[in-house]
């Protein structure tokens, strides 16, 4: 297609740029002294090569575009080129003019685009250029399809900007770690990308948070995101399509009018080489490891000097942080020298059983401290069996009472726990309780009560002195938790009761309405009701994700293992992003898992 039929001409560009803003025409430079402040943007005048022009020179290209006022570049990196060049574009001011010009000689035969948007600011006010992007050809044609989409995170659901949306014609996902694509845009404050002028022909789609800009995927340090299959466009770029206008970020009717082709969630994977990349000694008796992947497998550990029997171990959830304890009331030396025996990649990529030796150095400080240390300067805390306890009164009844002990126990006594309650009319009762041990934490447990929480009573849980004894032989001191249910008359319930779980596992989460912190959270394995007591007047959002391995986290993706991030849904009981929660309100929805995880 010729581009004088495919492109719009100049002068309609500059009208609708400055219809973005504003109904009048930009001012010079420099407003008259006592006037009003400039609020208009700058506006183009004046193209070299013109919009849409073909057969440009592969060498020495340079793009002009002339403002009607003096303007300055207030991001580089946002003077964008697709298909993108090894190194970014440069530019330079020349009065009016903003020139950009490349470092290495363009493709021939290649359409391409150059974008500014966000790149360019007036140089009095700082007033935003909205943006343009000019369509040039070093063939004789100009590609004619475009293909839009949205960028969001994974956990949050919330669009990404800055992103940068990649095109490449090779299949290999390898591509994307070594070469460069043949298309490219950035995603805006809606998350929101539109790669114009491209040919009709099958894509592979990623996406990715380009830290160090050089259009090319880091797993070590940047996000991903793919599309499952592979995309062709069915999308001709016209004039009148609100796809390709340059829009204020704040008119919400309009950027969310754009219509949206593909859905990309972006992630960050875990590392795939595994070697040991950190360790430390944090104590007499304690250190820890830390591995470059997750799911560490470790065959053997030996201290030297310690017997097997004597040396504990507990691996954090996803298994690349290791804590290492010795329960050995001896003297410590100041290094404990250990072997190591686990599946480590190997420099052709292969994971190899290994023996690593690791010395695990005392802190030279702690190390002098504990040997001029006299036992006249031993305080009294310096020999307990040291222990935090958590207890909320909105959380109680599901949670229970938490105990998380410094060190591993060689003794307790969950047996001589007192439980108590006090009624409104002061009359005391003894009740029973359940301890369980948190599998990801050796150190921490849970003491339920056995009967029903009441409200207005007071709940007592005493921890006796001398029950429990650590590794360090140590006994804990007495103490006594204090927790009495809300009785707020203000405070609201949300019920929501599941269906559809058809024997699959979800992970239920109350968060802020911001979505960056977890409140409360459920496994849901089974239909039935999940209830959210002692909830204070405000937004909040339910976030739901499936779990297909049951292991109670959400799991990130794997690109070369073509497996996308676990699935992530937001309860939605309006059309608004967030669930609004009035006081003193009894709120019960409905929620069809396989209907909310069918929704596009």
């Amino acid at each position: 297609m010729k581009a004088s039929r495919l492109l719009p001409l100049i002068p309609t560009a500059i009208v609708l740029a400055s219809m973005i803003f504003s109904h009048s025409c930009a001012n010079t430079t420099t407003p008259p002294s006592g006037g009003p402040k400039d609020t208009i943007p700058p506006v183009i005048k004046k193209l070299s090569p013109a919009q849409g022009s073909v057969n440009i020179p592969v060498h020495g290209t340079k793009l002009e575009f002339t403002f009607d006022e003096y303007v300055k570049v207030k991001d580089p990196k946002a003077i964008y080129l697709s298909p993108p060049l090894e190194r970014a574009p440069r530019f330079r001011i020349k009065g009016k003019t903003l020139v950009v010009y490349f470092e290495s000689d363009l493709d021939s035969n290649t359409t391409y685009t150059l974008d500014l948007t966000g790149a360019v600011v007036d140089n009095n006010e700082n007033n935003p250029f909205p943006g343009f992007t000019l369509v040039f050809s070093t063939g004789s044609e100009i590609d004619s399809m475009l293909v839009t989409g949205t960028v969001q995170d994974c956990n949050t659901l919330q669009p990404v900007q800055g992103a940068t949306v990649m095109l490449y014609k090779d299949a290999a996902d390898s591509a994307v770690f070594l070469k460069r694509p043949v298309a490219a845009a950035k995603t805006d404050q809606w998350g929101f990308f539109c790669i114009r002028n491209i040919k009709d022909t099958v894509y592979r789609v990623y996406a990715i948070k380009d830290e160090n800009n050089n259009n090319l995927y880091d797993p070590d340090s940047e996000k991903i995101a793919f599309l499952d299959s592979t995309f062709t466009p069915h999308t001709m770029v016209r004039d009148s399509l609100p796809e390709l206008m340059k829009y204020d970020m704040k008119d919400t009717l309009a950027c969310q009018s754009r219509v949206s082709e593909l859905e990309l969630n972006l992630f960050r994977e875990k590392p795939s080489k595994q070697f040991i990349v950190k360790k430390e000694r944090v104590g007499l008796r304690t250190a820890y490891l830390t591995f470059m992947a997750p799911y560490a497998e470790i065959n053997k550990i030996s201290i030297k000097g310690i017997k097997k029997e004597n040396i504990i171990t507990q691996f954090n959830k996803i298994r690349d942080s290791l804590e290492i304890w010795v329960n050995d009331q001896r003297k410590m030396p100041d290094t404990l020298k250990m072997t190591v025996n686990y599946m480590k990649t190997d420099t052709l990529g292969v994971l190899q059983p290994t023996d690593e030796e690791v010395k695990l150095v005392l802190d030279r400080k702690q190390s002098q401290a504990q040997k001029s240390k006299s036992t006249r300067d031993i305080k009294h805390e310096d020999t307990l069996c040291v222990f935090k306890t958590e207890v909320s009164p909105e959380t109680v009844e599901q949670y229970g009472f938490a105990l998380e002990f410094q060190y591993p126990l060689i003794q307790d006594g969950f047996d001589s726990l007192v439980f108590r309650s006090v009624n409104p009319k002061q009359k005391e009762a003894f009740g029973t309780y359940k301890v369980t041990r948190d599998p990801d934490n050796l150190r921490r447990y849970t003491v339920m009560p056995d009967e029903k929480l009441m409200s207005g009573y007071d709940y007592f849980l005493k921890i006796p002195h001398r029950k429990f004894r650590d590794i360090n032989g140590f006994y804990n001191d007495s103490t006594e938790l204090k927790v009495t249910l809300p009785t707020d008359e203000n405070l609201s319930t949300l019920t929501l009761k599941m269906s559809g779980t058809s024997g699959n596992e979800y992970i239920i989460d109350l968060l802020g309405e911001k979505r960056d912190k977890v409140i409360r959270s459920f496994i849901v394995t089974e239909d039935g009701p999940v209830v959210f007591p002692y909830m204070k007047e405000g937004k909040y959002s339910i976030r739901i994700t499936e779990d297909p391995n049951r292991n109670g986290i959400v799991d990130t993706g794997n690109l070369l293992e073509h497996r996308q991030p676990e699935k992530v849904k937001f309860l939605k009981i309006t059309e608004k992003q967030y669930i609004e929660i009035p006081a003193r309100s009894e709120i019960e929805q409905d929620v069809d898992l396989i209907e909310l995880f069918q929704q596009q």
